[in-house]
């Protein structure tokens, strides 16, 4: 089962089809009620009006024997007394009335039939006399089910019984039949429909949405099955096919390509990243090891400080990748606040040529890292500067702590700057633009990479410009602490 219903395209057909279902049910009940309730009430009307046209007849005061009865409804007299006292001619059997006499008992003394002894005189004296004596219809139909037989065919009924005051005969109650046969044959005409035509419908919608589903669901498996090549293959320049509609698949494509080109440029960076990691570590190695071998065999010839150097260089260059490494895991910088004009002050301490304007401002994050970022601005400002450099920090966006309130660092030098072209270039690791490639002066290429991707996880920005004294203007901007 399991199985069967594991696909997507299965699970909606079966929850559109239940769906569907429910709402059929739900819907062909209340049909079903609706025409059930309407026949009925339809049935009581015939019924009511029946009984009227008797009532109008006893209140005129016409005799029992009389009375004009539709021979195909049946209807009945009743007195206070709950006697049958007038009932249609062929009735057989009758229930849901106030009694189950068919036959009314024989009356005497003029009261709506004709009398059991006397002359014809007597007779009309009688009948004359009872005419004379109009009745009063009541009020307040009340309606009844039941069955009743008329010549031997049975059927159920609706029955309305109304009130009537008739004169010297007191109150009579008349009940009067409307057939529940329309009723009965349109219910079950409407449910026999139903149930045939509510499973071919049903069908019909399970097969449908499965047509639909499988249609729509296409490009999904083409995107798959594409996804399942470039896992193979380990090809990242390969693209799933983006289907030409303008829908949730569609989106899920573009998305997805966008997914591996980011992959693809993240594993291009990394795989550059190792290379040029791998070629800057292998110089001061190779360096280190002549100098040691060298030394080995001629100790008078040992370039200690060389040695020392390269070590050192070694140890920058390895605390730099542990550093990138570090960050392009995504650690999370700590919460600590503190005053950015206060560390580059102490940045700057000991430096020559270096002045510092610095207002309070305190920020949040790692000031390990923060001061980092400081450090090698620092150090690229002094290795271009032809005689001075200028750290300014300021706030920037309002007066205190709050959105949109940023502190900015402003490292200034008056060297030759940085050319247009090559602003974002300098950012990028191991790139030492052509002035700067000796191995003394120009580093490994990773100061300006590691200061924007530490300013970048704190939330801020690293941007390089034209200063005004024509050199490059480096400008640090982090949030203000709240």
């Amino acid at each position: 089962m399991r199985r069967l219903f594991g696909s997507v395209r299965s699970r909606a057909t079966l929850g559109a089809t239940l769906v569907v279902a429910v709402a059929l049910v739900a819907a062909g009940a209340a049909v079903l009620l609706s025409l059930r309730s309407n026949l009925i009430d339809q049935a009581g009307n015939d019924a009511e009006r029946t009984a009227q046209n008797v009532v109008a007849q006893l209140a005129t005061g016409k005799a029992y024997d009389q009375l004009d009865m539709d021979d195909d409804s049946p209807v009945q007299v009743v007195d206070a007394n709950g006697t049958l006292v007038a009932a249609t001619d062929d009735l057989e059997r009758i229930s849901g009335t106030a009694t189950d006499a068919v036959k009314p008992r024989p009356q005497v003394g003029g009261t709506g039939s004709t009398p059991a002894t006397g002359g014809d005189d007597d007779a009309d004296d009688a009948d004359d006399d009872t005419a004379g004596k109009a009745g009063e219809i009541g009020e307040g139909t009340k309606f009844s089910d039941g069955s009743a037989t008329i010549d031997g065919d049975t059927a159920d009924y609706r029955f309305a019984a109304v009130p009537v005051e008739a004169g010297d005969r007191g109150p009579l109650t008349v009940y009067a039949g409307g057939s529940l046969d329309a009723e009965q044959s349109a219910v079950n005409t409407a449910l026999t429909v139903m149930l045939i035509g509510f499973p071919l419908l049903l069908a019909v919608v399970a097969g449908v949405t499965w047509l639909v589903t499988r249609r729509a669901l296409r490009p999904v498996e083409g995107i798959r099955a594409e996804m399942a090549a470039i896992t193979q293959s380990e090809d990242l320049a390969r693209r799933v096919p983006v289907p030409d509609t303008h829908d949730e698949v569609a989106r899920l494509a573009r998305t997805t390509n966008e997914t591996l080109a980011a992959l693809e440029t993240s594993v291009e960076r990394q795989r550059r990243f190792v290379a040029d990691a791998s070629h800057e570590l292998r110089s001061p190695i190779a360096s280190l090891r002549t100098q040691l071998e060298v030394g080995a065999a001629h100790p008078e010839l040992l370039d200690l400080d060389g040695a020392v150097e390269d070590t050192v260089r070694l140890q920058g260059l390895a605390a730099d990748l542990l550093l990138l490494a570090r960050l392009d895991a995504g650690e999370r910088p700590s919460d600590t606040r503190f005053d950015l004009g206060a560390l580059a002050r102490e940045e700057a301490e000991g430096r020559a040529n270096v002045t510092v304007q610095a207002q309070d401002v305190d920020v949040a994050g790692s000031r390990g890292q923060v001061g980092r970022v400081l450090t090698n601005l620092l150090d690229n400002a002094e290795r271009h500067a032809r005689s001075a450099v200028t750290v300014t920090v300021r706030r920037d966006g309002g007066r205190g702590a709050g959105e949109g309130a940023w502190a900015v660092v402003a490292v200034a030098d008056d060297g030759d700057g940085v050319a247009e072209a090559d602003r974002e270039r300098i950012f990028e690791r191991f790139v030492r633009l052509d002035e700067a490639r000796s191995r003394d002066d120009g580093g490994a290429g990773l100061g300006l990479a590691i200061a924007r991707d530490v300013a970048v996880r704190h939330g801020g920005t690293l941007t390089v410009r034209r200063a005004p004294a024509g050199g490059a203007l480096f400008e640090l901007r982090l949030p203000q602490a709240r």
